[in-house]
């Protein structure tokens, strides 16, 4: 690359910086919203794999069985393929296939299974020492699960869920590449096709800079919250 080539490649002059911090919110808005709700989704889906996995019931069986082969299925299809795949029910849904709102389906099916089997894990490294000693005071299910499982697990659960963000922001820039707005769509039309160097260059600045501002939070609050 010679010098000219250079310089006009780092033309920030080019960027339309409105544009682009309409983008970077509508970024920023994706993730976080989809981040709450994978949270909740995620860990039902995680105590129902934990709670049912060891069950000798039928039922407890069906339903471990159930769950785990959703929980396998939506994390193995491709994230790119799954947002097509749900085009139908994303306008049954949201009432659009375009912009933030539109990715939200996506991006919650394909990290929900993710943060599924952290929480599972998360569960499963869990000193059963600690249950077992919960179960002989009288505690219920659902006192062990809210007083013992979640508190006793929350470092494991805040670092899984921070893994997972940044899983959804590199979602949110490929949902972007479809038309689901953020700093990947601006990239793709406004930056590659638009041959415009300055704003994919900007873009992608951005884009790392919210992983490490996600990974920092999310480090910053396992420290906090670790007893050990």
């Amino acid at each position: 690359m010679n010098n000219n080539s250079f310089a006009s490649f780092f033309q920030f002059s080019n960027v339309n910086w409105p544009k682009m911090w309409e983008a970077t919110w509508e970024t920023i808005w994706m993730t976080v919203v989809s981040m709450i709700l994978v949270a909740i989704l995620g860990l039902i889906l995680g105590l129902i794999l934990f709670e049912t996995r060891k069950r000798t019931s039928i039922w407890a069986r069906i339903i471990n069985w159930i769950v785990a082969a959703l929980v396998n299925v939506f994390r193995s299809i491709p994230f790119i393929i799954l947002i097509v795949l749900l085009l139908p029910a994303t306008q049954a849904m949201v009432g659009t296939i375009i912009g933030p709102r539109a990715a939200l389906p996506s991006l919650i099916i394909s990290a929900a299974p993710f943060y599924a089997r952290l929480v599972q894990i998360a569960f499963d490294d869990l000193d059963h020492g600690v249950i077992e000693a919960a179960k002989a005071m009288g505690a219920t299910n659902w006192q062990i699960v809210t007083k013992v499982l979640i508190p006793e697990s929350k470092p494991a659960l805040v670092s899984g869920l921070t893994v997972t963000a940044i899983s959804l922001i590199g979602y949110t820039a490929m949902a972007g590449a479809i038309g689901a707005g953020g700093l990947g769509n601006l990239a793709y039309l406004d930056g590659f096709q638009a041959n415009n160097n300055a704003i994919t260059m900007m873009a992608t600045i951005i884009i790392v800079i919210i992983v490490f501002v996600f990974q920092f939070i999310g480090d910053y609050t396992v420290k906090r919250i670790d007893k050990r």
